[in-house]
């Protein structure tokens, strides 16, 4: 048995290292966290200094009792889990996991880190642990027990104030908040008109285009101009000022197409010429490289994090086996080893020459103060390891990332780029005045490996690449014509992935570790969803928002937030205690919450709204969030009739629907006219969408039908096809129907209308005799009673005349039935089976936890 046992978060991680260390060594995963913060309330107790009540997590027991096992057998137990404050935790917790259970006693425990998994920096990283840092591990503990505290506290407020199954997290709302308010900037925008005046001139050797610079003495600002007549009176004049002459065929002053004028000239009244540096950027952090994927390469922030881990943790390549590519992808330095500039060096000498590379190497500064972040930034472990020579062992995902990686990295270290922006001022007439600009590339330095992307294009980069005919002072240029051209101001854009992040990241929001679960907890819960690659709010997230911004605005106040952060980053340096940060902020919270849960009005939180009044009836109509969605109202409850509903359709929000919108929605249900059989088919919009109804029997509207216009002859064809996948639905039955084979979402089963039966894999459904089927539902389990309004158990629903039918039909064959399946294994497998099924049921619980840690 090996001496020495080293335990990583991954298997892929585990399969690479053990081929580095020997067979000194016996490398285990953990497979991410071991244990976590029991799911129910009081796992964490303000009351005991904030003792936290751990499990350990369900589908990672066996891996736990894996690695006890093999604790009890060595000597010595490295834990080389990730180099973050996470990881130190996830390490802390098998240390205390092995010595509760009396495993560690006379054993060496140590902590090892490395942030590549290269063979010399796994020998480096054994041949020099450390200790366990508290420090880190009391800032991830508080970390967690401050989600948890808001998340147990806060959801349930939602839940009776705004709609059940929300979810509040301490830095998931902050970032919700600013995305509903970048909504509700959008929404409350006035556009603005505004006039541009351009020039184009003729240059014999190259035309080209000069904006309006001096309008009459004055400089030409944005808004100066701001309807047609102004616009083109200001154009009559210029003309005239370069000394063009109107051509005949009655053009009016202000005639919205463009005059026929000859003869005008522009002259050059100064030429500048400056050359500047362009530096290239740093290299990536977890933030920069989560920005510049969105960016270039469309990737969501989990997805970037997803194919960077594999990276990370090792690609079979060629001969050398399993290799990790990139180092550790969670930092927020920008710095590199020595070592690795020595190589970048070297291959920025060998692949563009001595001329790119600077008289000493580029040094970026670090803005984290964090112990946990002194290692590097995201780089090829090797450099010499160019993207040409590893795209055959990687997928098109991974070849994409790593390239971007390893430019980015190469090009930090190269020269900058040296560029020439010359600006010509063209002089028209004696008070008005036009520039032209241009900027061309001397040394591309940098620039031949990488450019770093951008969310919006302006003056400058219009102007780079544009080449401008040499010109001195005095030159005349013929003026070909004077463009006047209208624009409206814009809304700022919705966030993409890529500028939440920016954002996040520039209000010391969260850290960068957490960007990717943020976002994918306000999609999952679907408090936003993406359009185009653009965070909208949906009805539910800006109820929330509001709700929270309202009430607790505290809680999601960008600074308050990123305060709580620098705290928490002060307890990870040793820096603060992380019981006194708990106390100070758990005791107003909580008084908060008790104070919101009895003073807050329901219909306030749904974000009821006013349309206006029902032309038929003169009763309100207005919009709010109900239980199962945004709905319309007509009427109010203490009314003598009873208020009608009417569901909002899936591209419409309570905040910007209209009277004449909403009112259209109580058109539904309609008639569509009579089915062939005489009797009327209807159309309506239920809970769970839009369907067409024949008697009793309801078939859903397809995604491509539209309610207020699908046609009679489409909803025949919708019930049919209902029909018809009924029909095929039933393999065979018994006993009049009471019992059925039937084909389900996931395979053929039995049923008598209370069990479910499953068919064993080696039979065919078709062959099942009536005997079989019995016995089959004999062994399974019964249905589990179903929950009330708010999920709790209630009575167990009465067995169906044909259920009972069934049950006594199967009490007089059960004999015959346990002769004629005696010598068939597979029933009596299945009946084994019901003690599995309800371990499996008991190990639901941590579910619960879900809503609490969002």
């Amino acid at each position: 048995m090996a001496k020495n046992l080293l335990i990583v978060e991954s298997p892929a991680k585990a399969k690479t290292i053990n081929k580095y260390l020997g067979k000194d060594f016996i490398v285990l995963a953990s497979y991410g966290h071991v244990r976590d913060l029991v799911p129910k309330e009081g796992a964490v107790n303000p009351d005991q200094q904030f003792a936290m009540n751990y499990a350990v997590i369900d589908k990672n027991e066996k891996h736990v009792d894996a690695i006890a096992k093999a604790a009890a057998k060595a000597d010595s137990l490295y834990l080389a889990t990730d180099l973050d404050r996470e990881g130190e935790a996830i390490s802390w917790h098998i240390s205390e996991i092995l010595r509760e259970r009396g495993l560690l006693e006379g054993k060496h425990v140590h902590r090892v880190v490395f942030s590549e998994i290269t063979p010399k920096a796994i020998r480096e990283a054994v041949d020099h642990p450390r200790a366990l840092s508290l420090d880190l591990v009391n800032a991830q503990q508080a970390r967690r027990a401050l989600d948890y505290l808001v998340g147990f506290n806060l959801s349930p407020v939602l839940w009776r104030k705004v709609q059940r199954g929300l979810s509040a997290g301490r830095v998931q709302s902050p970032a919700l908040r600013m995305i509903v308010e970048r909504e509700e900037e959008i929404e409350a925008f006035k556009p603005r008109e505004y006039w541009s005046m351009d020039a184009e001139l003729a240059h014999a050797n190259t035309p080209f285009r000069a904006r309006l610079l001096r309008l009459q003495g004055k400089k030409f600002e944005q808004f100066d101009l701001t309807e047609a007549g102004s616009a083109y009176a200001a154009r009559e004049s210029l003309y005239q000022a370069a000394g063009a002459v109107r051509s005949s065929g009655g053009d009016t002053p202000f005639d919205t197409d463009e005059p026929s004028w000859q003869g005008g000239k522009l002259v050059v009244a100064d030429v500048q010429s400056k050359e500047r540096k362009r530096r290239p950027a740093a290299p990536f952090t977890t933030s920069t490289l989560q920005q510049e994927a969105a960016r270039k390469l469309g990737f969501t922030t989990s997805r970037t994090m997803r194919l960077a881990q594999q990276l990370y943790e090792g690609i079979a390549i060629g001969d050398e086996g399993v290799v990790g590519l990139i180092t550790y992808m969670r930092t927020d330095s920008t710095s590199l080893s020595d070592d690795a500039v020595a190589e970048l060096r070297d291959v920025i000498g060998r692949d563009y020459g001595a001329k790119a590379l600077p008289e000493t190497p580029n040094v970026y500064k670090t803005k984290s103060k964090n112990a946990q972040e002194a290692h590097e930034a995201i780089r090829p472990t090797a450099a010499m390891r160019r993207p040409a020579s590893v795209a055959s062992a990687l997928s098109d995902e991974q070849r994409k990332l790593y390239d971007l990686i390893w430019k980015r990295t190469v090009a930090s270290q190269m020269q900058h780029a040296t560029m020439n922006t010359v600006s010509v001022d063209l002089a028209c007439g004696k008070d008005s005045a036009f520039r032209a600009s241009g900027t061309t590339v001397i040394d591309p330095g940098f620039l031949a490996v990488y450019e770093e992307g951008k969310d919006q294009k302006n003056a400058e980069d219009e102007d780079e690449g544009r080449k401008l005919p040499r010109m001195v002072v005095g030159d005349v240029v013929p003026l070909e014509a004077i463009l006047a051209e209208q624009h409206f101001t814009e809304p700022p854009p919705r966030f993409s992935e890529a500028s939440l992040v920016k954002t996040l990241e520039e209000f010391g929001i969260g850290r960068p570790s957490t960007y990717a679960s943020i976002i994918q907890t306000l999609l999952s819960r679907e408090y936003v969803t993406l359009d185009a690659r653009r965070f909208r709010p949906t009805d539910v997230g800006r109820a929330v928002s509001k709700f929270l911004s309202g009430h607790f605005t505290r809680y999601v106040d960008y600074d308050f937030t990123a305060k709580l952060e620098d705290e928490l980053d002060a307890v990870s340096r040793g820096e603060e205690d992380w019981v006194p940060l708990m106390q100070r902020f758990w005791s107003p919270f909580k008084s908060l919450v008790e104070e919101k849960n009895e003073s807050v009005d329901r219909s306030e939180a749904s974000g009821s709204r006013v349309l206006g009044d029902d032309p038929a009836s003169g009763k309100p109509v207005t919009v709010r969030l109900g239980r199962f969605g945004p709905f319309a109202q007509i009427g109010v409850k203490e009314d003598e009739d009873k208020p009608r509903f009417a569901s909002l359709r899936a591209n419409q929000s309570i905040h910007t629907i209209t009277l004449a919108e909403a009112l259209e929605l109580f058109k539904l249900p309609r008639n569509l006219g009579a089915h062939p059989d005489g009797t009327d088919i209807s159309v309506g919009v239920g809970r769970f969408g839009p369907f067409v109804k024949h008697g009793s029997t309801y078939a859903s509207l397809k995604a491509e039908d539209d309610p207020y216009t699908i046609e009679l002859a489409r909803a025949v064809q919708l019930l049919h096809e209902k029909a018809e996948a009924a029909a095929n639905r039933l393999i065979k039955s018994f006993q009049d129907g009471a019992i059925q084979v039937l084909r389900g979402r996931y395979g053929p089963y039995i049923t008598d209308g209370n069990k479910n039966g499953r068919i064993p894999k080696e039979r065919e459904p078709e062959t099942l005799t009536e005997a079989e089927c019995l016995e089959l539902l004999a062994a399974a389990p019964d249905k589990p009673a179903r929950g009330g309004r708010f999920g709790k158990k209630g009575k167990a629903e009465p067995k169906s005349a044909a259920s009972k039918s069934a049950a006594k039909k199967m009490a007089e064959a059960k004999p015959a039935a346990k002769k004629a399946v005696a010598k068939k294994a597979p029933a009596k497998k299945a009946a084994t089976k019901k003690p599995a099924a309800k371990k499996a049921v008991a190990k639901k619980a941590p579910a619960k936890k879900t809503a609490a840690k969002s």
